[in-house]
């Protein structure tokens, strides 16, 4: 049944925003420099990283994915703790396809009593022409929703040109076509069966949930005994109590899972208060006050019930504490992305020979060395060892270049560069069986420095 109120308003406006930026977000661009994509949001498969406008993610840095799922849990425990179930009602994409598939259905076949009008009538060509109409539109949405995914892994101009010209990747098909049927199955015929069946959070909300929390409530206090408009009133002439529930039953219907506020908090109940606006509406046009169905707790009615005023608690130690850990996370994620390397060194030492002695006396160890740089232009590093004594020599295999006796290595935009790297000590010199070493790379414009520990072995 369509609804009009306030709450509608927030879920289209909530709608038109996500799915917006859903849609759209992959033709925004964003430059980063020479060599690198321009694409503002982009997941480069083949390129082995992620870029978030100035953000860009190493396959290495996925610490950072860890960080966004433990932001996103608290952050709907959070969300949880101050108003129930309010991101199912308002920003699941279950949720918000379902509101638009619904939208588009409205449009083509009418509101709920038209609807069950046409599927009583027999199938003629008019029949045929609104069913075939929604189908389409509904396909055409979920092809959308299938073909705006995959652009967010691969240049979305480029990938749109190869998609119509059918020179795109035979996966990038595959994911369009499973997701169009997925989201054609999900928002178009199963709708709140996923809410109230498939989806886990309705049984870990209810256990996460308190007596504090702000929920869907039909306020049986002022709404009890319910009965029709014309009832109430003789009842209420009679001198005997008489709720304003008018027993008209719009907040069952505007009810996406078809649930009857009335009888209390219910598992399938989605917090996304159609029911609000459907009552509102109705105890406007009997004259009598709105927010018989309100965002309110249990505790609240009980408390009017005794005479006492209602008391809204959103700041407490639950909700204190999800935002304290909300903040930490997102301060300590955020230190590491303004503190971390843009290059790196990883050092292996030879296992057989541990060590090599030379005629001179000298002791030689060979380690494999593999450099990184993630930056987007070609940079040179001095490698350089320390703890060894004055007169050691540090050689790169394949690399001439040298400066002070240390070498210097060219690498590559967003490249790795492995080395053999061969360490001899000064001949007569007597060195311990184990000498821990730092192998210290140092960028030569901008200075940057990454450094690695092993061990210099000998006899």
């Amino acid at each position: 049944m369509a609804v009009h109120g306030l709450f509608r308003k927030i879920k289209w406006a909530l709608l038109f925003i996500t799915l917006g930026i859903y849609y759209f977000l992959p033709f925004i661009r964003y430059d980063r420099g020479p060599n690198a994509p321009d694409q503002a949001v982009l997941v480069d498969m083949t390129g082995r990283r992620a870029y978030f406008f100035f953000i860009e993610i190493w396959p290495q840095e996925v610490y950072y994915l860890t960080g966004l799922l433990i932001l996103a849990a608290v952050t709907l425990f959070l969300m949880n703790a101050v108003a129930g179930r309010i991101w199912c009602g308002y920003l699941c994409p279950q949720t918000v396809w379902t509101d638009l598939f619904l939208f588009i259905e409205r449009k083509v076949e009418g509101d709920r009593r038209e609807r069950m009008a046409l599927d009583r009538d027999p199938w003629t060509f008019g029949k045929i022409g609104k069913r075939a109409t929604k189908h389409f539109l509904w396909l055409m949405v979920a092809w959308w929703t299938g073909g705006a995914w995959v652009l967010y892994f691969a240049d979305a101009p480029t990938l749109v040109y190869e998609l119509a010209t059918f020179q795109a990747p035979w996966s990038a098909y595959l994911w369009i076509g499973i997701l169009t049927t997925t989201t054609y199955l999900l928002a178009g015929f199963m709708r709140e069966q996923v809410c109230i069946y498939m989806c886990p959070w309705p049984r870990i909300q209810a256990a996460l949930t308190d007596e504090k929390a702000l929920n869907v409530t039909y306020r049986w206090d002022r709404g009890e005994p319910r009965g029709s408009l014309k009832h109430n009133k003789q009842l209420a002439a009679a001198g005997l109590p008489a709720g304003d529930c008018v027993d008209c039953a719009q907040c069952f219907h505007a009810c996406p899972t078809g649930v009857d506020i009335r009888n209390g908090l219910q598992l399938d109940c989605i917090q996304c208060g159609l029911c609000i606006d459907a009552c509102d509406a109705v105890m406007v046009k009997v004259g009598k006050p709105t927010g018989l169905i309100g965002y309110d707790t249990d505790e609240n009615i009980q408390r009017r019930v005794e005479g006492k005023d209602p008391v809204y608690s959103i700041v407490r130690p639950r909700t204190i504490i999800y935002a304290a850990v909300i903040a930490a996370v997102g301060l300590i994620m955020l230190a590491a992305l303004l503190t971390r390397d843009f290059a790196g060194i990883n050092v292996l030492h030879d296992r057989n020979p541990i060590y090599v002695v030379q005629t001179d006396g000298s002791i030689r160890n060979g380690y494999s060395v593999r450099l990184l740089n993630k930056r987007t232009h070609t940079r040179h590093f001095m490698l350089h060892v320390e703890g060894m004594p004055q007169g050691t020599k540090v050689e790169a295999v394949g690399v001439d270049t040298t400066f002070a006796d240390r070498p210097i290595i060219e690498i590559g935009p967003d490249q790795t560069r492995e080395l053999r790297v061969l360490v001899t000590s000064p001949a007569g010199t007597k060195m311990p069986e184990s000498t821990p070493i730092v192998f210290r790379l140092t960028e030569s414009v901008m200075g940057e420095v990454v450094t690695a520990k092993d061990f210099f072995k000998a006899p």
